[in-house]
């Protein structure tokens, strides 16, 4: 697996900058391997840079990587040998994108009982949207998608977590 990190900020952005801001990005075959991989290394990074995320919120995370990058080994990995994940960190916010070559623009399935698979979106907006975050699918300039998730680093008022309530 490929890291690369953020290159150091301006002198006069360093004022205003938390230590832990920046934008990594990780490269990886499009194989089963590589969910595990690429989860451990945003666990990692979080961990490294002391990202203030609540446990909650940095499980929903983790989750939302092991998701997109299942959906681009299993969907994507014919047309795209290697995926993307990068993961931006803000002063409030988290972003985290995997960015593969497939040109399909996938979308949320809802619920059906009778499937046993094909969820995973459905359940990365959910976790997106109870933590006050938005996703969303983007195209690239190589015909290809990159599926994001961003979400704020602080709980939104009236939210202690992003699990629902019983």
């Amino acid at each position: 697996m490929e890291i690369r990190g953020s290159l150091p900020p301006e002198p006069a952005a360093l004022a205003r900058q938390q230590s832990y801001e920046g934008v990594w990005r990780f490269t990886a075959p499009a194989v089963d391997v590589s969910v595990p991989q690429a989860r451990h290394a945003v666990r990692d990074l979080l961990r490294r840079q002391r990202v203030p995320a609540h446990e909650d919120l940095v499980q929903g995370l983790l989750l939302i990587v092991s998701e997109l990058v299942t959906n681009a080994v299993r969907h994507a990995a014919l047309l795209s040998p290697q995926v993307a994940v990068e993961v931006a960190i803000g002063a409030e916010w988290i972003r985290v994108s995997v960015e593969d070559n497939h040109p399909y623009r996938p979308r949320a399935l809802e619920t059906d009982c009778g499937r046993t698979g094909g969820r995973g979106l459905l359940l990365v907006r959910e976790i997106t949207e109870e933590a006050g975050g938005v996703c969303d699918v983007e195209q690239t300039a190589n015909g290809g998608k990159i599926v994001w998730a961003a979400l704020p680093l602080a709980p939104l008022p009236g939210i202690t977590s992003p699990r629902r309530a019983p």
